[in-house]
């Protein structure tokens, strides 16, 4: 039996060719998201914006849609519930409501009124924008941290030059998600900040195992140029790169449709973020190689048992392209 292969094999499709295409695609990208969160700015959700967290459980297994459309209808603006722990167990968030404290006990009172008898009102929390801002400036550090983080373990695992390119990758990825949610005002809460964190992960992933193919070429192909090498690195790790996307993308898919509507938001993120990233990895960080004067690894590293590779570059050419 055949194994399965999207990519066909000994591929030379010429990556590095279309770059200056791929900086402008990106480019354009990057200037839309900055031009959306100018204009429009982000939806925050209660989470950043602050307003009112309630802790119910029923005596019996709660029914989420029902329960959603009766607050719906009170008129208090965004009310998101989700399953809590158990499948007694909702919690209930509410927009903060335009007033002060008199207005937020009012609405209080309108929910346990809408939902009736029967139900324990274990939580009953006023999230103010003094909580809000903190979250945003944490959610913020947290980003930053991580960013910080796969930069120090690239630039010590390879050269600076891959932790450099991996970085801009990332803000790549990072910031054209934000972008997007500004654009569609999609609602930008935690569970974003959470996507945006594994955005983050599974481009570098990527990444990583695209430098490393470089990284082991460079030694193994020597008298080839940086173009050729950085193509064919491209060219064999392409199968695994697709592979990978498209099986994930199967399962966020699904998370989208079928997940409810409090995971939607997080699917959409993720859904952009591993298309975006898988496109960051082959036409913005290894593209970026040539512009940072990439050295080659000394010829004393180079696997054993390949010293006649390693010392022609002999084997069969990856075209170069113009770009």
């Amino acid at each position: 039996m055949r194994p399965l292969r999207i990519v066909p094999a000994g591929l030379t499709l010429n990556f590095l060719g279309k770059r200056r295409f791929a900086y402008v695609i990106s480019a354009l990208l990057l200037l839309g998201s900055l031009g959306a969160l100018t204009v429009q700015g982000l939806n925050f959700g209660i989470d950043f914006r602050g307003g009112i967290l309630i802790e119910v459980r029923t005596e019996g297994p709660a029914e989420i849609g029902a329960m959603r459309s009766t607050l719906g209808g009170l008129g208090l603006g965004e009310v998101t519930l989700q399953e809590f722990g158990e499948p007694t167990d909702v919690l209930i968030r509410i927009q903060r409501q335009e007033g002060e404290e008199e207005e937020q006990a009012a609405a209080i009172e309108a929910v346990q009124a809408a939902l009736g008898e029967g139900i324990d009102y274990r939580r009953v929390e006023f999230v103010g924008p003094t909580v809000g801002q903190e979250l945003i400036e944490a959610g913020t550090l947290a980003v930053l941290l991580a960013m910080g983080g796969i930069l120090i373990y690239i630039w010590f695992r390879f050269e600076w030059q891959f932790g450099l390119c991996a970085v801009i990758a990332l803000l790549h990825d990072v910031l054209s998600t934000i972008g997007l949610f500004a654009l569609i005002q999609h609602e930008f809460n935690l569970a974003t900040v959470a996507a945006l964190l594994t955005i983050a992960g599974y481009s570098i992933n990527d990444t990583v195992v695209v430098f490393d193919r470089v990284r082991e070429n460079l030694r193994r192909y020597r008298r080839a140029s940086l173009i050729e090498v950085l193509n064919r690195s491209l060219n064999e790790t392409l199968s695994r790169t697709l592979m990978t996307s498209l099986t994930t993308l199967l399962a966020l898919v699904a998370l989208y449709f079928f997940g409810g509507a409090v995971i939607r938001d997080f699917a959409f993120a993720l859904i952009w973020g591993v298309v975006i990233g898988t496109y960051s990895s082959i036409f913005v960080a290894v593209p970026l190689l040539l512009s940072l004067n990439l050295r080659r690894p000394p010829a004393k590293t180079a696997p054993k048992g390949q010293g006649e590779a390693a010392g022609s570059g002999d084997a069969p050419q990856v075209p170069a392209g113009a770009g």
